[in-house]
């Protein structure tokens, strides 16, 4: 039976993250980094691709999961007819190898326990090699190992560790998961317990640092910050977009993609978000990550990299696996990071505009970058291109794409960047930045629907026309974007949740939940504070009980649906959040948030 995706939780240690379900099954893990092949792949198919599951022997008569407070820490709890089990899930961050420590303790009764690791590596297409290694047992396929330790008994059945042990009130057993290469030996030597108290520990220390005075939704705001520290890779500062690849935005359709890479488009989400919410040192690692990852030419920038910032992310199908819900194909890397979308240059640019503004010194490179795209952007912003929801059909004159390449000119000449120019130079490009405006306007409004419409010469919207506002591009109180509101609500909102296209213009698919969020903000902007408020509780209400959020929501079945968690989905909820703050604080300008 396929598990809803509201009923997995995320467990991570800033370089990979696992996927446990409320039954208590490690169903995604990916090692030793989130874009690695998954030794647990279950997610994608069933118990032939890969799992780890550690609950009561027999059906529990009820579980819940939760976080515990501010932290990344996961109880999944069992009541049973003979006790109650709680398991807790989490992974340090590391100091050498990568590790996931599960505890089972019984807080009532007593209880039979089974531990089943049936890891299959390379995606689920590969059983292992078991061998008693130390104190544990070691699981080997080409490069790689993972070793098991605990104190209950371990035997193989069917290419599987299983232990089993019975447990009464008060007694706790640790299971402790290690990777590292096929020709090293893997030890073991980790105090589980004293692990737990300091992962608690780093995750309220850190989160503490977020002032929720006068701030709506505020467990909301520190669980996707929370979640959005986990998706960052620590040793860079990348942040992926989704730890998953292949969760269909469709129900048993094909639109399914690798979103385990760093995207450009979150730039100045991310940015502004950490800035905001007083969270400096991770966005001056994110935007050192993007510059290190764009240094060269901009004609060359791709919209997606890897958590290194290295380029290759060549799209495959892995036929073996049958998919979420019979959805294929599987796939991992992704052909959209080849593509043109102007709007990335937009983001790279505002996210600078956000870093200097927010009092983080000007590098070298930085300044160089700007420059740099400023004038590949000049010769480039006329050109068709895949826009912001990457399409693979043909290129279109999009309004959002347009928009973005606007403010690639409008945040440099804003910044100290134009200061470095000859008075003629800055004269020329303010002249082509109020005559991009215009054409835009022009030939992206259609008086007729009294609306701006998806693409030039085009009869719909989407709901990237939402951002217009956002990006500083015309006010909420200009008529043409009262219209392209009034065009959205009528044509692709539904109790709330927004899609991305109009239904019948292409395979239906979920409504996009970041786009939800851009929905509120918009209603704040011209007054309609309990319609934004709707919007924002409406979205919140369908996180599963941890409080994630996926790429998309389902209207049919009511069940999130996309990769999950999706970093934009949080970010978004952040940016919503901090609107309505600034509403009720009276800060209704019309200045741009990114």
């Amino acid at each position: 039976m396929t598990v809803p995706l509201e009923d997995y939780a995320m467990v991570g240690d800033g370089e990979t993250v696992a996927l446990v379900s409320k039954h208590g099954s490690v169903d995604w893990l990916c090692l030793p980094r989130f874009d690695s092949p998954a030794c647990c792949a279950a997610l994608l198919g069933d118990g032939r691709h890969g799992f780890w599951s550690l609950a009561p022997d027999g059906e529990a008569l009820e579980t819940c999961q939760g976080y515990r407070p501010d932290t990344m820490v996961l109880d999944t709890e069992f009541r049973c007819e003979g006790g109650t089990l709680v398991v807790t899930d989490f992974m340090p961050e590391r100091d050498g190898r990568p590790l996931l420590i599960r505890i089972a303790r019984v807080v009532k009764g007593r209880v039979e326990l089974v531990s089943r690791a049936a890891f299959r590596f390379d995606y689920g297409n590969m059983p292992p090699w078991i061998v008693r290694e130390g104190t544990g047992l070691a699981m080997h396929v080409g490069p790689d190992k993972l070793a098991l330790h605990t104190e209950a008994p371990m035997s193989v059945e069917n290419d599987a560790v299983v232990s089993r042990i019975t447990l009464l009130e008060g007694e706790s057993c640790a299971f402790v998961l290690v990777y590292g290469r096929s020709n090293e030996i893997v030890g073991d030597g980790i105090d589980a317990e004293a692990a737990l108290r300091e992962a608690e520990r780093e995750g309220r220390d850190w989160i503490a640092r977020l002032a929720t005075d006068g701030l709506a939704y505020p467990e909301a705001v520190r669980r996707s910050l929370l979640t959005l520290k986990t998706l960052i890779h620590r040793p860079t500062g990348g942040l992926v977009a989704a730890p998953t690849t292949s969760l269909p935005e469709q129900p048993g359709g094909t639109m399914n993609w690798d979103y385990r890479y760093c995207w450009l488009r979150d730039a100045a989400f991310t940015l502004d978000a950490f800035v905001e919410c007083g969270f400096v040192d991770e966005a001056r690692d994110w935007r050192d990550w993007i510059l290190r990852a764009v240094a060269g030419a901009p004609e060359k920038m791709q919209i997606m990299y890897r958590v290194d910032g290295s380029r290759r992310l060549d799209e495959a199908e892995l036929h073996w696996l049958p998919g979420y819900r019979f959805a294929k194909p599987v796939r991992v890397g992704n052909a959209a990071a080849g593509q043109l979308q102007l709007d990335v240059w937009g983001e790279l640019m505002s996210a600078l505009h956000i870093a200097e503004g927010a009092g983080m010194e000007r590098t070298t490179q930085g300044r160089h970058m700007e420059h740099a795209v400023v004038d590949h952007v000049a010769r480039v912003w006329t050109q068709p291109d895949q826009g912001l929801w990457e399409s693979r059909g043909e290129p279109r004159h999009y309004v959002y794409s347009k928009a973005m390449a606007w403010v690639v000119l409008d945040r440099f000449l804003n910044g100290r960047g134009a200061q470095e120019l000859a008075d003629e130079r800055r004269s020329d490009l303010d002249t082509l930045r109020k005559h991009m405006h215009a054409t835009i306007c022009a030939e992206g409004f259609d008086t007729g629907l009294n609306s701006f419409t998806s693409f030039y010469g085009g009869a719909q919207v989407d709901a990237s026309l939402l951002l217009l506002p956002k990006i500083g591009f015309l006010p909420m109180s200009d008529a043409r974007m009262a219209g392209t509101l009034q065009a959205i609500e009528a044509q692709l909102v539904e109790d709330g949740f927004v899609r991305r296209h109009r239904m019948e213009a292409l395979v239906p698919e979920g409504a996009f939940l970041a786009c939800s969020f851009w929905l509120a903000e918009c209603l704040l902007g011209v007054g309609r504070r309990a319609d934004a408020v709707r919007t924002i509780e409406a979205v919140i209400g369908v996180a599963g009980g941890t409080g994630l959020l996926s790429e998309e929501y389902d209207m049919r079945s009511r069940r999130l649906a996309g990769n999950h968690p999706q970093a934009l989905s949080h970010l978004a909820l952040i940016q919503a959040v901090l609107a309505l703050k600034r509403f009720d604080d009276g800060e209704r300008g019309d200045d741009a948030d990114l």
